[in-house]
């Protein structure tokens, strides 16, 4: 079949006007979209007659012809092309025709997709050295950022509780098995919450942040980098005041605003004199996911995205301000600040904060398509040989070398560091043969991917055991062993990021893809 667009409408010549032409006349025999971004073209054509464009069949896909008015023999459609999400550049041949004269073609071709830039080797310094430096991480999730929330937890709502969502206190033994199982860093995320007190002081309940200071010691114990963070004090729409790094309102209230960094150059103050002893293996992470609770998709922050990621700017640069001025090692470790939502798209409203040490890394979180790492794992399948219908539409290898591949070009190859301080999926039954092979693809491959592109990653690792929505438990975290079917997939990670054979390329590993 053909599209094609076009009108019987009669045409009453007017004597006093233009003679009709005698053959189509074309603006242009060649239309190019110079991008891969959805756009229109003009295509002004004079002939004797209304004529019509038609649409080969193989090309209805992508292009489309918007109708135009016909009056002294001329007309303008609008050539409508869709956004090229391919590598390949593409083209089509439009066929114009009028009555009583011959049909006329016009060429009509797209760009291509820009290709992720292959990295270069990694040298030893800046930013390709923090990749190797913090090289393949582990969270110690939902164990410090746990806390009494909801209507049980009584005259305790807010505050932070190490084993209150269901761990097990961690000890010497956890930071010795995750090291046994080849991790070389530990994010250990930590909220803060009603552990800080009234203002102007802000002051921390000494207790807790001694236990968060003897657990990071466990950790450098067992050669383990660490990052720490203020991970759920971001409040997410939710009605309370102790999640106080409330972005939204912030951005709509100045005084709230200010209040709200006053209170983050007392609390990071507080924490980098606690830990200023620590060497360069403690990272210190400003916040952890902030955003209005829309994740990206709220009214307000689609209308105006700069608005909110501008506060977000802001309180970097308090964070980063505060950790310096303590002096001593603060003044000069790395420091690590996300993007809006940690979301790798929303890099693109960042702005790098200012930073004498000049030793700023960048945060984002990866679990793309979230509808098969973070949903109900009703999908079986991922990647280029999954079977459609059994695999999320959210997003297959190439989008996983364009997410990586754009950090890369846009801030490592700068010298700028990334790490990935989130990426996971949910575990699969490893008596599902299919759920589970393509599972341990998934995990390899954007290891593999990481690693290609010099981004330290961290697993995430809630401690949830079983199988299904957001089970992602790996290693107990009192015991340091690992949890139910984990092993296997705990070794697929180490293969991916430390294997340095020559062949073991991810070109290999997407070769490698399982097959029904």
């Amino acid at each position: 079949m053909t599209a094609v667009c076009s009108c019987d409408d009669p045409i009453e010549p007017d004597p006093d006007g233009p003679k009709a032409p005698e053959a189509i006349e074309l603006s242009a025999d060649e239309l190019v979209f110079t991008t891969a971004d959805a756009g229109n073209l003009p295509l002004t054509v004079t002939a004797p007659a209304r004529p019509a464009v038609e649409v080969p069949s193989d090309a209805k896909g992508w292009l489309s012809i918007g109708d135009g008015v016909f009056k002294d023999y001329k007309i303008t459609f609008t050539v409508k092309a869709a956004a090229n999400d391919t590598y390949s550049e593409r083209s089509a041949v439009l066929t114009v025709s009028s009555s009583g004269v011959p049909s006329v073609t016009v060429k009509v071709s797209q760009a291509a997709k820009e290709k992720p830039v292959d990295p270069d080797p990694p040298t030893p310094s800046g930013a390709d050295g923090l990749a190797s430096f913090f090289g393949l991480g582990w969270n110690m999730g939902n164990h410090f950022d746990a806390y009494y929330n909801g209507s049980w937890a009584g005259d305790k709502e807010g505050y932070p509780d190490e084993e209150v969502w269901g761990a097990t206190k961690a000890t010497q033994t956890t930071f010795d098995g995750v090291k046994g199982f080849g991790f070389t860093s530990v994010r250990i995320p930590v909220s803060w919450l009603n552990m800080i007190g009234p203002e102007p002081d802000y002051k921390i309940d000494e207790t807790w942040m001694n236990r968060v200071y003897e657990v990071v010691q466990f950790a450098h114990n067992s050669g383990l980098k660490v990052i720490i963070n203020t991970h759920h004090d971001e409040n997410h729409g939710v009605n309370n005041t102790y999640q106080w790094l409330d972005i939204k309102n912030a951005a709509n209230n100045s005084a709230l605003n200010e209040t709200i960094k006053a209170k983050i150059k007392a609390v990071w103050t507080q924490i980098a004199q606690k830990f200023a002893d620590c060497d360069d293996w403690l990272l210190m992470e400003a916040f952890n996911e902030l955003n209005d609770g829309g994740w990206g998709w709220s009214d307000d922050f689609r209308k105006n995205p700069n608005k909110q990621a501008g506060i977000l700017n802001e309180w970097n640069q308090v964070f980063v301000d505060a950790v310096r001025a303590t002096g001593g090692k603060n003044a000069s470790r790395w420091l690590g600040v996300p993007s809006y939502c940690a979301n790798p798209d929303f890099t693109k409203y960042m702005t790098i904060p200012n930073d004498p040490a000049k030793k700023i890394a960048v945060s984002v979180h990866f679990y793309d398509p979230s509808d098969y790492t973070l949903g109900d794992a009703q999908y079986s399948d991922w990647g280029h040989t999954g079977e459609a219908g059994k695999k999320s539409n959210g997003g297959d290898e190439d989008h996983v070398k364009e997410v990586f591949g754009r950090l890369y070009n846009n801030y490592v190859a700068k010298d700028i560091p990334v790490y990935v301080g989130e990426y996971g999926c949910s575990m699969r039954a490893q008596s599902n043969n299919r759920a589970w092979r393509f599972y341990l693809y998934y995990m390899e491959y954007v290891t593999k991917a990481a690693k290609t592109y010099h981004l330290p990653c961290f697993l995430w690792d809630n401690g949830a055991e079983g199988d299904g929505k957001e089970k992602h438990g790996y290693i107990n975290h009192g015991t340091g062993k690992a949890i139910g079917n984990s092993k296997a997939v705990l070794n697929v990670l180490k293969k991916a990021w430390f294997t340095e054979d020559e062949g073991y390329t991810l070109d290999y590993v997407y070769n490698s893809a399982p097959k029904f």
